[in-house]
């Protein structure tokens, strides 16, 4: 699926590799820099790559794919997450981070929540869904979550609300939060702050806020919506996600020739692991995929084509393991493991 990286330049600037969130959008194969207003907002049809420097010096590379992005547009951002990972000299982890499952670090870099919205751009391989409204825009978000909040556009319509979740209708001049009577604080706060970053970001500070509760909708609601019916039961239970630390659940692979046919070699089926079992000369699998994540280790002393591979064989072995498509992907390189890839080893050092 993935070709090796030309030897010519790189399509990123030097100034990315100063401290700071960079967002790029991918556009007919190649990264095209997303606006400070539009970072947080996500297209459904597209694949982005992130890249988060911090003033730490440690820096992530990050891989979001949208639930209708096409297979070449996701070649692609794996392609150019390659790149960008070489012109930063190999010390970046990477990440591949699916809709609606991004991982802990990659949501906090934003604190009020990130948005999903339907359709995306133009690619060399799929055209998006675009629609030119003669009037103003009217949208309906979602806003779920406890810990990670995040806001998915839904259809306008009072059958996808329901009591234990927050929304936010959105009438261009008019941002309304309505608040679900099952919905939890969190939520509540974050919808509103969310509700707030698009009348100062998108609106330049010129609509209206209000907050309102369920039983409370304003008549510029009701006048989209309708007679508001009664609306499906929520949990607030829906909102806990289950706990995906569970070292048990690990196994240890060493992976064998990642650039030819991928032979996997079991070393442990369950942890603690000790830290002597990982070969500098070799990269392994951290297999933790039924707690919805896997970790592929790149040795130093492994070769630049298996390094290169590791997304790849990352794609592979999700598939070969059978497990969901939208399972979380960390690739670290040695002197660079995260604390989560770290706590399933004995006295790591």
């Amino acid at each position: 699926m993935y070709t090796a990286i030309p030897k010519s330049g790189s399509p990123f600037d030097p100034s990315v590799k100063e401290p700071g969130l960079y967002v790029w959008r991918v556009e007919k194969m190649k990264p095209v820099s997303v606006p400070e207003e539009m970072k947080g907002i996500f297209y459904s049809g597209d694949s982005y790559l992130v890249l988060h420097n911090g003033a730490d010096g440690h820096s992530n590379v990050h891989i979001w794919i949208g639930q209708n992005s096409s297979r070449d547009e996701q070649g692609a951002c794996a392609l150019l997450s390659t790149n960008l990972n070489a012109f930063l000299a190999e010390k970046p982890i990477q990440h591949r981070e699916v809709q609606g499952n991004e991982s802990d670090v990659f949501m906090d870099y934003f604190p009020h929540g990130i948005k999903y919205q339907e359709g995306g751009v133009e690619s060399a391989f799929q055209k998006a869904k675009l629609t030119e409204p003669s009037g103003p825009t009217h949208r309906l978000y979602q806003v779920k979550g406890k810990k990670n909040i995040r806001a998915t556009e839904r259809e306008l319509s009072w059958t996808s609300f329901n009591t234990g979740d927050c929304f936010i209708v959105d009438l261009g001049d008019m941002i309304i939060t309505w608040c679900g009577a099952k919905s939890n604080i969190l939520e509540r706060n974050k919808a509103r702050d969310l509700a707030t970053t698009i009348r100062d970001s998108e609106r330049k500070g010129k609509a209206k806020v209000e907050i309102v509760a369920d039983g409370e909708e304003p008549i510029e609601m009701l006048t989209v919506l309708g007679p508001k019916p009664i609306l499906k039961e929520g949990s607030p239970e829906e909102d806990v996600m289950a706990d995906r630390k569970n070292a048990i659940a690990a196994a240890l692979y060493m992976v064998s020739d990642m650039t030819g046919k991928m032979r996997l070699i079991k070393i442990s089926d369950s942890s603690p692991f000790s830290q002597e079992q990982l070969i500098t000369d070799d990269c392994f699998i951290l297999d933790n995929g039924l707690c919805g994540k896997i970790y592929i280790w790149k040795g130093h002393k492994a070769n630049e084509q298996e390094q290169q591979a590791a997304l790849q064989v990352a794609e592979e072995f999700i598939s070969q393991m059978n497990y969901p498509s939208n399972t979380q992907v960390e690739i670290l390189p040695e002197g660079h493991e995260s604390p989560l890839f770290r706590q399933f080893f004995i006295n790591w050092k």
